[in-house]
């Protein structure tokens, strides 16, 4: 490999990477409140419209009479290290918005899009203990559009299946070279069904598609630049427990297809062709979540989401600044309700620490902890 194709991989591994600051990889738990609230454990007994993105059969089980209409915005404020060396950008916004229509009582309607990935790192520094100053500043976003539907087949089958649109937007600063924001688009698609055996136990799981994204290319002075970063597959099974009236346990399990994507990526450069080596492994996540029903106005929920990182030891140094590792997630969250119509939601995501140190002989450690807020405003009738 010469030099100057050299530089620009080694200079890309340390940026590229650095864009992912999601919690399950680079994969939210949800994005509305009453997801997070739950720790992600959602498919089984979605409690919203915005279950179009992970379990779209869940639509049939909502009991809209009407219209239904979700929207809501988080907060992600990710403290993250590298060799020690702070991070400068700490706020990101997360907007989600769903509505969903109940056609006959057996078919219904809906639209969702949310911030399913992203973020971005400011390091002044990510090597502070080698001559000079390297400098990685990212930004990068991932949003889902999906239209889809679900049907009721009877009051114990639901099945669901929705349209799955990727946008992706990119831009990499480092001293090798400068690659301005640019956007591209996607598709895939998810489906999904939830069985009710008794008015205790209730089943769901859903599989989402790999969404095949569109080239990143960046025409530059030095010349030509491209990528791809497709969206991982996922499949999630679910059981929702009604041990009492007001009372809901769900427990899910889902595994997400990192290994597939963000293993070996294809890169071209002015140099010519190379591969960037993330050596993501595939994730497998449990996630429980509560929710109590206090009184006529009144449900708080309470959430536990785990997953190992997808970023080992030996694979740090091809990851600097990718602070996709917190592996455990406690969750708070409440919902209000306003009126017979409007409620409002509110949850609160802990992501606690975790640092992993390269185990090949550069001590190149990587550190993350996650604070989110997500507020909700739902609207049925």
């Amino acid at each position: 490999m010469n030099k100057k194709l050299f530089a620009a991989v080694s200079a890309a591994l340390a940026g590229f990477a650095a864009n992912a600051h999601a919690t399950n990889g680079d994969q939210m738990l949800g994005v509305t409140a009453t997801q997070w609230g739950m720790g992600g454990a959602i498919v089984a007994a979605p409690q919203d419209a915005a279950t179009l993105l992970y379990n779209p059969a869940g639509l049939a089980t909502l009991g809209i009479k009407d219209v239904r209409f979700d929207m809501g915005v988080g907060v992600l404020n990710p403290p993250r290290k590298v060799n020690g060396q702070d991070s400068d950008s700490d706020y990101y916004l997360m907007p989600a918005g769903a509505v969903a229509f109940n056609v006959d009582d057996k078919l219904f309607l809906g639209l969702n899009m949310g911030g399913v990935s992203g973020s971005g790192v400011d390091f002044a520094d990510v090597r502070p203990l080698l001559a000079g100053t390297q400098a990685v500043v990212t930004t990068k976003q991932s949003y889902k559009i999906a239209p889809g539907f679900a049907y009721r087949f009877s009051d114990r089958l639901a099945l669901g299946a929705a349209l799955q649109i990727g946008y992706q937007s990119l831009a990499i600063h480092n001293n090798a070279f400068t690659l301005p924001q640019t956007q591209v688009y996607g598709v895939g698609m998810n489906a999904g069904v939830i069985y009710k055996f008794n008015e205790a136990v209730q089943l769901g799981a859903s599989w989402t598609s790999k969404t095949s994204m569109d080239e990143f290319q960046w025409n530059t002075t030095a010349g030509p630049y491209s990528m791809t970063l497709d969206m991982p597959q996922v499949v999630a099974l679910g059981v929702a427990f009604r041990p009492m009236p007001g009372l809901l346990i769900e427990a899910d399990v889902k595994r997400i297809g990192f290994q597939d994507v963000l293993d070996r990526v294809p890169f071209e450069t002015p140099g010519g062709a190379s591969t960037m080596n993330f050596g993501w492994d595939d994730q497998t996540v449990y996630a429980i979540g509560v929710q109590k029903q206090i009184n006529d106005k009144t449900t708080v929920r309470a959430g536990f989401n785990y997953g190992k990182s997808p970023i080992g030891e030996e694979d740090v140094d091809n990851n600097i600044g990718s602070l996709a590792i917190t592996e455990k997630h406690l969750s708070l969250g409440i919902t209000r309700e306003f009126s017979d119509k409007v409620s409002g939601s509110l949850a609160y995501t802990r992501a606690f620490h975790n640092e992993i140190t390269s185990n090949t002989g550069s001590n190149t450690t990587i550190e993350l902890e996650q604070n989110i807020v997500n507020l909700q405003v739902s609207y049925k009738y």
